[in-house]
């Protein structure tokens, strides 16, 4: 039933309206009159106020003008209209994410610069508003409160995001249960997991103490450990809340055996020989994660799975491992052409595993305007330990430089510690063993008559680098030293000895937060044995991209009396860059190369040939891929007035 007040509401509204329906109707007879004396009820006229509402009754004379100076304001807004947001109240609160991820996932963010009605912006504060608040209560804000405000402004909207935070929630207690259960490592569990009483109770701080936790219990020995789900019981009363979680830590174990069902690649033994661990050690989670990287990395396999299984006993685990079979055959071809080098085409066949485990045969060929060759490799990597490569080779090639020309046919074999891109390592050496049967072409230096000589050399090239750097294909901080030692013995109408030694050094320092500056010298001495007696092809030559820039390839140095050069028993070098970057992935080299070869066993620092220039870098997600252009600063007769130089990474 209405009551009085609701009962005159709704006649007054059903007098209005009948009142045009009438007014209209044509062929209707007219209806009667009411009545019309003190008692009766006008419609328009104003109402008696009512004790006890607490609502005055609206003023109809004065809601035209109202209703009039809004139609106003909203006439400046267009239907569909532009807008801008702010979001107050939350600097300085919860972590740097806070912002990034409600700028990530905010509707208003994500349809800012577009038209829009109203109605839809403000939906979309009403979303933001949602998002806030749940974003606030992850960083441990549990009393927040986020209100809006649109707001009309130069004929656009202004949308305001209010966010109240709140207290900051902490634990009033963290429970680890089942932790005693490590015995003596257990310590070293609630360590890494890191939450205590009083720590904020931060979704994201929660996550990386459970990642800690679980990380831990894999590293300590426990391969079947398992950590529960964290229950959080929050107070808002005490602005606190509590944490319990559950672990179940089972037996320490050591690693057993490796376990394969498919050895079609290669088995258990060689697995043994890339794992950095031994049976007997401790377990340890991130161990098996390195073997599933090295195992990729051979490039024999598309996909490895690598898991712990139960051992003989309840104190070892086994390493159960699969491998998927990846293509074995690569078939490669290159073209390229250098200053002093010549057009050059190359083709290869690889099979990576022809002889498993990991023993690859190439065949290779050259075809150049300058040089051929022919020759036959195999490769076994991981020989016998990890990243160790047994090389043995066999090639014949024609070669030609402005230098001399040489036939040759040559016998080589290494075994070596390398590094690589997944794999950087501190200290890297090899182990060589060459026969070398070799036709050579030069002059004799003091008429410049041509001359032909044979050569049978026997060589022991040794190799010792120590890379301190942070990167191996663009380093910005550290230093790398090598040595190379190569004693020799020639038989050219008789037998001579003499040994090969050089030294590279290089320095890689961060300028400001986009330059870095870097520097490398080279020195070589051939100790043992005049000039003249050593084969052309093994003495120093310097010049070209990887020596002094702006220079032709092996340009630098002594020269015959046809111009050509005669290479030396010494060697100088230094080079110095500023690695600059200019915008995105772009950047410039600014250098200086300079160096020399000398006739002198012992290198000098004098008497340079200095280049310049300038390098572009375009920095891919492999490594930077290098332009450099230069010039010679004070060139001999015959060299060129600029060299351009591509290849990847960097110059040094």
């Amino acid at each position: 039933m209405f009551g009085p007040v609701r009962r005159r509401r709704v006649m007054a509204a059903a007098w209005l309206a009948l009142a045009p329906i009438t007014a209209h109707a044509q062929d209707a007879p007219a209806p009667p009159q009411p009545p019309v004396g003190p008692d009766t009820l006008d419609p328009m006229s104003p109402m008696a106020p009512l004790p006890g509402i607490g609502v005055d009754w609206p003023d109809l004379a004065a809601a035209p003008l109202d209703q009039d100076a809004a139609s106003a304001e909203r006439a400046q807004i267009a239907p569909e209209t532009r807008y801008s947001y702010v979001v107050t109240g939350i600097d300085g609160i919860g972590s740097d994410l806070l912002r990034q991820r409600f700028d990530a996932a905010s509707t208003l963010r994500a349809n800012r610069g577009d038209t829009a009605l109203s109605a839809q912006i403000d939906r979309r504060a009403r979303e933001d508003s949602a998002l806030l608040e749940s974003l606030l209560r992850s960083e441990g804000y549990y009393d927040a409160r986020v209100t809006t405000r649109v707001e009309p402004q130069a004929g656009a909207l202004v949308v305001t995001l209010d966010a109240e935070p709140g207290t900051l929630y902490r634990f009033a207690g963290v429970t680890l249960a089942g932790v005693e259960g490590a015995g003596a490592k257990a310590q070293s569990l609630r360590d890494a997991f890191g939450l205590a009483a009083d720590a904020p109770v931060n979704n994201d701080t929660i996550a990386a103490a459970e990642d800690r936790l679980r990380t831990a219990v894999g590293e300590e020995g426990f391969a079947f450990g398992t950590v529960g789900e964290p229950q959080i019981v929050v107070d808002r009363a005490t602005r606190t809340a509590t944490l319990d979680l559950t672990l179940a830590p089972g037996t320490q174990r050591r690693f057993g055996r490796i376990r394969m069902d498919d050895t079609r690649i290669f088995g258990p033994d060689h697995v043994q020989d890339i794992a950095r661990f031994t049976p007997g050690q401790e377990y340890d989670a991130s161990a098996l994660a390195d073997l599933r990287r090295a195992l990729i990395q051979t490039g024999l396999v598309s996909s490895v799975k690598v898991e712990p299984v139960e051992g003989a006993d309840t104190a070892t685990v086994d390493v159960a491992v699969a491998l998927e079979p990846a293509p074995p055959r690569t078939i490669a071809g290159e073209l390229g052409y250098g200053t002093g080098e010549g057009a050059r085409a190359e083709v290869s066949w690889t099979h990576r595993n022809l002889f498993p485990p990991e023993g690859a045969l190439t065949v290779r060929g050259v075809l150049g305007t300058r040089e051929q060759l022919g020759s036959v490799v195999f490769r076994r990597n991981n020989f016998n330990g990890r990243d160790r490569v047994l090389t043995l080779q066999l090639s014949a090639a024609h070669t030609e430089r402005d230098a001399y020309e040489a036939d040759t046919l040559q016998l080589a074999g290494s075994l070596e510690r390398q590094t690589n891109i997944f794999f950087q390592k501190a200290w890297t050496w090899s182990l060589g063993a060459e026969l070398v049967a070799t036709d050579e072409r030069d002059v004799i230096l003091a008429t410049g008559a041509l001359r032909r000589r044979t050569y049978f050399i026997g060589a022991l090239p040794t190799s010792l680098t120590y890379d301190g750097s942070d990167d191996l294909l663009n380093p910005t901080r550290g230093f790398r030293l090598g040595g190379r030692f190569s004693p020799e013995a020639s038989l050219s109408g008789s037998v001579f000895g003499y040994a090969r030694i050089q030294v590279d050094a290089s320095v890689y320092r961060p300028v400001t937060p986009t330059v870095v500056a870097a520097a490398r010298i080279r020195l070589g001495t051939i100790a043992g044995a005049p000039r003249d007696a050593i084969a052309p092809s093994r003495r120093f030559y310097a010049g070209g991209g990887a020596s002094v820039r702006g220079y032709g390839y092996q340009s630098i140095g002594p020269r015959d009396l046809n111009n050509d050069p005669i290479g030396g028993r010494s060697l100088t070098e230094f080079s110095i860059e500023a690695r600059v970057k200019a915008f995105g992935n772009f950047g410039i080299v600014p250098f200086l190369d300079g160096g020399n070869i000398y006739t002198s066993p012992l290198p000098k620092f004098s008497q340079f040939r200095y280049g310049a220039g300038l390098g572009v870098r375009y920095y891919s997600n492999f490594g930077p891929i290098r332009i450099d252009v230069g010039t010679p600063l004070n060139p001999q007769p015959g060299d060129p007035r600029i060299g351009v130089y591509v290849s990847l990474g960097q110059a040094f």
